[in-house]
């Protein structure tokens, strides 16, 4: 599944559906109508949406519908938060408007990096996996940690510094890998 990234001053736009289209400058997004993406604003999945449209013009096209459609009230406003997020803008710029329908709001905003694990939470997998896996020590030692620290950073810190998470990533990853392998866990996306 796909992602849209959203600055955090956003997501209530998002989330009440005053913001349902996202303007884009560069090249053209690998999206298409009819792709289902998630949400993500401020660091957080907020739900899924299907791309209604893929639109690409240059700065200088935008019009005030792309502007109301994207949550602002006129081109000029847009125009303005567009210099806020890109360094060089211009009317040559090319510009891809993305309009998205919400279809799902999570019952509460999930951590974005909790979606690595194809929808499923870490905390889940880690219990899981020491429920169910006769896991290599090692991999053991640091779901464990994990746990009882009850987060990536904190068990990081642990273990000499917020560079060590992608260990406890990787302990998850294998056992998430072999809890699908077993049938017990699978994508949840």
């Amino acid at each position: 599944m796909r992602h849209l990234e959203f600055d955090g001053r956003y997501a209530e736009d998002i989330l009440r559906g005053k913001k349902r289209a996202t303007v884009r400058l560069g090249r053209k997004p690998n999206l298409k109508e009819g792709d289902t993406v998630l949400i993500h604003a401020g660091g957080y999945a907020l739900g899924k949406a299907v791309i209604e449209r893929v639109e690409s013009k240059t700065v200088g096209e935008l019009t005030d519908e792309d502007a109301f459609l994207d949550g602002f009230s006129s081109r000029e406003e847009l125009i303005r938060a567009l210099k806020e997020h890109y360094k060089y803008v211009n009317d040559n710029s090319p510009a891809h408007v993305i309009v998205f329908r919400l279809i799902e709001k999570f019952d509460r905003p999930v951590m974005s990096s909790d979606y690595a694990y194809e929808g499923n939470l870490p905390v889940e997998i880690a219990e899981k996996a020491l429920k169910y896996l006769d896991l290599p020590e090692e991999d053991r030692k640091l779901i464990e940690l994990f746990l009882r620290t009850g987060s990536l950073r904190k068990a990081a810190y642990r273990l000499g510094g917020l560079n060590k998470r992608y260990l406890i990533r990787e302990a998850l990853r294998r056992a998430y890998e072999e809890l699908k392998k077993k049938g017990i866990m699978g994508p949840k996306l």
